[in-house]
Parts: structure tokens; sequence; C-alpha cells
């Protein structure tokens, strides 16, 4: 990608500010817009010039950002698996299947609760036990409670049931279709059972479960708790039975509330739901940030620092990720963050638009169709190598290189795309860990192509 700005900075005779928002909004990255404009204020420049640059940032970020994520979003979900030549749905499901993902349906998971309690009225089910029905239900469902005559039975392998038991069966609703069968028919008067099940997530910090398998830690849990979700980087991952747990992951347990609290302390500790926001962890990081964006290094005769945005963006990356490993540690909600964010970059955009609106249409008038066009270049090329490098070198199953090739792009918009053509979330598994180094690299690429560019500048001269 650096190259292929480069290149067209060469080619296009392009300044620095509009090669920065080229590189910004081709990678459809819009911290670079942050990072690369503070460069440019640390140039020594006219006021004038600067301007002219910063504006030429924005400008060139704007024209280019809807054409690469329109592009990439296009080439990922569409384009690229006919160059696998693979039903991507197809690869999607088997790899699901075999990862032991179940097989129904996610879109119909959104129309009816996934866990559910049923109470059934014992008449087939007279003379089995409950370690003989535990076994039958897989660990997706257990037997919670029993009333035999009105009287609360204590619930334990052994037990037999007899005609006309109660029986209150909590699971997964794949799990409870037939347990009528099973059991006997499904009773509506619930009043007699007082079960309270809770839903609380947990982050896992238990050493002993880093690199493990999810089925592995799931058969540790109390029968009646099951895991219901998993999120990692704040990404929901499909519950398979093969996924490898690593530390920071945020289990969902659902199960009665008793049975929860002694099913915590085999993972981790409890992650507390709080829309309070830690004000000072955001502005030490801040202050931090600002420190570390005072220093600079000389890179051909060019100044080369992060300066007091970049800075903040490095501080903010690092305690992004402790707070991520540590989510059970109160410090800013996720949607404090995303408001602060898009409202940062809307305001900064605005003041540079309105302060020089002028020279952004010279910009525009300069450069026509070429700025759009380019932009789709410099997404797609670097997809595109990346597809032949996942799947004839990597041999990476489609979903997952699909997924990761979205991540390395940072869109968030192409990984829906691949989600909704793959049928199911296994494009995540990909996704995960390009989405955490492109956001971490790319930011750090506004000074380096500022100064880049200001090299070939000189060189060309």
């Amino acid at each position: 990608m650096l190259a292929l700005v480069l290149g067209a900075t060469v080619l296009l005779s392009l300044d620095q500010g509009t090669a920065a928002g080229l590189m910004a909004g081709a990678a459809t990255e819009s911290a670079v817009v942050g990072t690369a404009t503070d460069a440019i204020s640390k140039l020594g420049l006219p006021a004038a010039d600067m301007q002219q640059l910063q504006a030429n940032v924005v400008t060139a970020y704007s024209i280019t950002y809807v054409f690469g994520l329109i592009a990439i979003v296009v080439f990922t979900s569409q384009i690229f698996p006919l160059l696998l030549r693979v039903d991507l749905r197809a690869e999607a499901d088997r790899l699901w299947k075999t990862m032991g993902g179940g097989g129904d349906d996610p879109g119909a998971a959104s129309a009816v609760p996934e866990m559910v309690g049923r109470v059934f009225e014992v008449t087939t089910g007279r003379g089995r036990s409950i370690g003989e029905l535990a076994a039958i239900l897989g660990g997706q469902a257990h037997i919670e409670r029993v009333l035999r005559a009105g009287q609360s039975l204590a619930v334990e392998p052994a037990l037999r049931l007899r005609a006309h038991d109660r029986v209150l069966a909590i699971g997964r609703r794949a799990a409870l279709v037939n347990v009528a069968e099973l059991l006997g028919r499904e009773f509506a008067d619930t009043t007699a059972f007082d079960a309270v099940v809770e839903t609380t997530e947990a982050v896992l910090n238990r050493r002993e479960w880093f690199g493990r398998e999810l089925r592995e830690l799931a058969a540790a849990l109390p029968p009646s708790v099951q895991v219901t979700g998993l999120a990692r980087d704040r990404h929901a991952m499909p519950l398979l039975g093969d996924l490898r747990l690593a530390r920071g992951d945020v289990l969902q347990l659902y199960g009665p509330v008793d049975e929860v609290a002694r099913a915590l302390p085999l993972a981790g500790d409890r992650v507390l739901a709080s829309t309070r926001s830690n004000i000072s962890f955001a502005a030490a990081g801040i202050l931090l940030g600002v420190f570390i964006g005072g220093f600079s290094v000389k890179l051909g005769g060019i100044p080369f620092s992060l300066g007091t945005g970049g800075g903040a963006l490095l501080t903010g990356l690092a305690f992004g990720w402790y707070q991520a490993k540590n989510p059970h540690r109160l410090s800013v909600p996720p949607d404090a963050l995303a408001l602060m964010k898009d409202l940062g970059l809307a305001t900064f955009i605005a003041c540079v638009g309105l302060a020089s609106g002028p020279q952004a249409l010279a910009l525009i008038k300069k450069f026509g169709v070429a700025l759009p066009l380019v932009g789709v270049a410099v997404a797609v090329v670097p997809a595109s190598l990346s597809l032949f490098i996942g799947h004839r070198l990597l041999k990476l199953e489609a979903p997952v290189l699909l997924g990761a090739i979205a991540g390395q792009q940072c869109s968030t918009p192409a990984l829906s795309a691949v989600q909704n053509a793959a049928g199911n979330a296994t494009p995540l598994l990909g996704y995960t860990i390009t989405y955490a180094i492109s956001n971490v690299v790319l930011p750090l690429m506004g000074p380096l192509i500022v100064a880049l560019a200001g090299l070939v500048q000189h060189a060309a001269k």
C-alpha cells in the first residue's frame, strides 16, 4: 500500500497532504487523517502552505474513502470468492460444522431466545434417572428441578423419575425440542417453580485455559451453566467447539444464579455492566500521549514525530489493549468511546473544511477522476496480494481468508458483507487478528507517508 501511494505521488505529482489523504481514504482508516495533519503542522511551513496541505489531506480522504470502501466491500464479498472458485456459503457451513458449530440457521436466533426453560409432566419418562437424561441431552440442557406430589426433590444423578412428576428443564432450545418424547407432555402451569436464572459475563484470565478449546471449558463448568456467547476484542466470535480460547476473551454464561456464581471462579472475573466512564483513565492516556508526541527525529532533513495526535493515538492503542484484556476493570464504555471518536473526527474535518474550502475545490479540479481510480487501486491491489498469499501459501479456508482481508483494511462494512455472503460468523476468525494489527500500523503511516512523500518530491526535483 505504501509503495502504491508513493508511486502515485510520483506519477501524479501529488503533494504531501494529498498523498496522506489518499492513503487514509484507500485504507478506510480515519485515524491516518489526524496523524498526517499533525505531522504536516511540524514541517515548519508558512501558515498558508500548511493550511493548504492539511485541507488536501481531508479532501483526498473524502474523495477516496467512498471509492476505497465500495471497492473492498465488493471485492471481498463478491469478486474474491469467484476468483477462489468456491461457494462461500457452503465453505463457511462446512468450516462451521468441522469446528463444532451447530447446523442451525443463525438468522433464526434473532426471532426466538436461544436459552429456554420448559416444564414437563412425566409419562413416557418414568423410570429414567437424572444421569441417563443428562447423558442423552449431552450438556446442551439439564434438569433443574423435580417436583413430586408438590414437594421439591434433590436433583441427583441416581434420582429416578416417576409418573406425574413435574420436571423443569433448562437449556438450549434445540436440545429441548425432543424432550417431550423422553419425559412426557409439556405442562403449562409453572407457578410451582421459582427457579431464577441469569446471564452474566466473565473475562477469561485464568492462565490454565489460554490456548485450550472452548468445549473443554464448557465441560468443566457445572452442567446447569451454558456458554451462550464469546467476544474477543469486542467482536462476537462463533461458538465453535474447537475455538481456541485467549486471554481477555469475554464469556457469556447462562444458568441458575447460584450455579453461575460457582462457575465464575473457574473462568475468571465477572464483568460488571456499567455506563460510568473512568475519566482519569482517559486523561492519563491523553497526557502521556502528548508527552510522547513531543519527541521527534529527523528523516532526510524532515522532522518525523507522532505529534500530539499521534502520541495520544499510540497511548490510546496501549490503553485500549489493556481495557480489552481487562474489561472487568472500570474504564471507558465502548459507546462513549465511539461518541468521542465520531464527534471529534467530524468536528476536526468540519473545521478544516470551513477554513480551506476554496483550496479543496482546486484540488478536485486538478486531479478529477484520477484520485478515485488510484484510491480503488490502492485498496484492491494489496487485498489481491493477500488473497494470493493466503490461498496459495498459507492454505487458509476461504471464509477465514476473506475475513482477514477485511480486517487488513480495517473495514467493518466489508466484514459484514463477507458474513452475509458466508451465512455465519466464521470470517471473524480471521478478521480479529488482522484488524488489531492494522489498527496499530495504519495510523502510524500518516507521519511516515508525509515524510516519504516529501523525500520523493525533493528527489523528483
